[in-house]
């Protein structure tokens, strides 16, 4: 218990902190290092499924909010803004600082953790008023970026860039900026000028993962498995840069009698042509792709429907390997799930993985944007070979603990709360 003079209440604010994608995961993780240590957390967003009498609910922040969507439609792909937007922008982002005063009032605030809303614009007026508000009152803040719109091909043109030179992220005395690897800490240092520190996304390597029960094991059912069947897991959302076609590939080339590939999130926020595609080459290179994201929850239970919900636990621990071939991520959580949960894993060499992972002498089954007969050759010996497979799964997960566990972001993030009080 090491709460920090003048620091007892931390709010988090985001878009979304629901479900299972990184910004949320992490937001978890970074509240339960806080916890442990003494702090009260809680909540705000456009979508939650945290306690709600630690949270606060504001559907405007979400980045689907039918409001903000207008606004991000003529925000980028432009380079001219309509007077009319300009003005919704603004009024909206006075609503929004309205309702970020009342969250602190409410739960006492004493130190924000904006979550991505000042580095990806996914949300201008969110991020706008959260800038104005930490201008206004000198708040503490950690700004915790996850991606920044420079790192985005779809956000380089746009009529915003008064307003993402502003917020996106913003350079205030009072806040602290936190990035998740060491490409992004260079970059935000030679745009902006802005010192940060580099907390690594993390996984609590401290309490070993429980096997697989029951409970779990029926998920091999739903994904239309038979006891000997391979279960693949593409643990990612269906976006082109997720690389799936190549997990496709590699499932077609493994000669199994059921070819299948699990996937276990949406399509998500960038559209569906790249889904259909996908449908498609599955179609013609005869594997079956089999969504299990209906069926994904936070916690397990049962859906409107009856159906059973399983946790993306439950689908690692079903899983013989997991395919991760992204061409770019922030980090990679789908990597330290997979050591988590001590999974064969086939990973492209994204820049991140190649700069800020691969260098700690991880051993993964690696590949270089082709599904070459040398990666093929290497998952069937690897998964033939009991005693190799257990060797190196257990020498990743003792290097997960070392370099990428709740304790390394801890020690970090409460030197950044200590820093002040000084």
């Amino acid at each position: 218990m090491v709460a920090m003079p003048g620091v007892k209440n931390i709010g988090f604010i985001s878009t979304r902190l629901a479900g299972t994608d990184g910004v949320s995961l992490e937001t978890e993780k970074w509240a339960h290092c806080l916890e442990r240590n003494g702090f009260n957390c809680f909540y705000m967003a456009g979508e939650l499924d945290r306690q709600p009498e630690k949270s606060v609910l504001v559907e405007e922040f979400h980045f689907k909010h039918p409001e903000i969507m207008k606004i991000q439609a003529e925000a980028f792909g432009k380079t001219k803004r309509p007077r009319d937007i300009t003005d919704n922008i603004h009024k909206a982002a006075s609503y929004m600082k309205t309702r970020i005063y009342e969250f602190v009032k409410q739960f006492d605030i004493d130190l924000l953790i904006p979550e991505n809303i000042l580095a990806i614009p996914m949300n201008i007026p969110l991020g706008m008023a959260m800038t104005e508000f930490i201008a206004e009152t000198g708040i503490p803040a950690i700004a915790h970026h996850h991606d920044f719109s420079w790192e985005r091909k779809r956000f380089l043109v746009n009529s915003v860039k008064d307003y993402l030179l502003m917020a996106f992220p913003p350079d205030l005395p009072t806040i602290r900026h936190v990035v998740i690897n060491s490409v992004s800490s260079a970059e935000l240092s030679y745009r902006r000028g802005l010192t940060n520190t580099l907390i690594p996304n993390v996984y609590d390597f401290a309490n070993p993962p429980e096997e697989a029960d029951d409970y779990a094991r029926d998920l091999r059912k739903e994904a239309t498995l038979d006891d000997d069947d391979l279960f693949v897991l593409q643990p990612t959302r269906i976006v082109a840069r997720k690389g799936i076609d190549k997990a496709i590939e590699i499932v077609s080339s493994l000669g199994l009698k059921n070819p299948t590939l699990i996937l276990s999130h949406a399509s998500g926020d960038e559209g569906d042509e790249y889904v259909s595609k996908i449908m498609q080459y599955a179609a013609r290179n005869n594997v079956k792709l089999v969504d299990i994201e209906p069926i994904v929850s936070t916690k397990r239970g049962l859906n409107e429907a009856g159906q059973k919900l399983y946790t993306l636990a439950d689908a690692y621990r079903c899983a013989d390997l997991i395919t991760y071939p992204s061409t770019y991520e922030g980090f990679g959580n789908a990597f330290l799930e997979a050591i988590y949960y001590q999974k064969p894993i086939v990973v492209n060499r994204y820049s991140i993985y190649a700069t800020d992972i691969e260098p700690k002498g991880f051993k993964a089954i690696v590949m270089d944007d082709i599904v070459t007969k040398r990666v093929i050759k290497e998952v069937k010996e690897l998964l033939c070979d009991n005693d190799k497979l257990k060797e190196i799964t257990s020498f990743n997960y003792m290097l997960g603990k070392k370099y990428f566990s709740y304790e390394v972001a801890e020690k970090k993030l409460l030197y950044l709360i200590e820093t002040f009080s000084r």
